[in-house]
């Protein structure tokens, strides 16, 4: 099936997915979890969160089946769920690192 043909009920979990990681807290933290599982702690130093603010984070994203959680020991460590993710994490940073954003603004006007 090609994304121009999605139904209305193929198309929620994407737009699901995607409201969460608008949020530039979550785009960070999974962009942190892309390539090797981070715990909690990690994160919320990294980032200086609250590691009860990063829990919450990361429920959210787990729930929109952007990341997994894998317990070691009392410790959780999070990775992207897959390849998918992944991609469309990576290809997104890369986009935007295409252009300049000078090269889609708008132009101002000179007083």
């Amino acid at each position: 099936m090609q994304a121009s043909e999605l139904t209305d009920d193929q198309v929620a979990e994407p737009v699901e997915m995607f409201r969460q990681i608008g949020d530039p807290t979550r785009l960070k933290i999974i962009a942190a979890c892309l390539r090797v599982p981070m715990c909690v702690s990690y994160i919320a130093a990294r980032y200086g969160l609250a590691q009860t603010l990063v829990s919450r984070h990361l429920r959210l994203l787990r729930a929109a089946r952007g990341l997994r959680a894998d317990r070691c020991g009392k410790q959780i460590f999070c990775v992207a769920t897959d390849e998918h993710v992944k991609r469309v994490i990576s290809d997104m940073a890369e986009h935007e690192c295409e252009y300049p954003p000078s090269e889609f603004d708008e132009p101002t006007k000179e007083e």
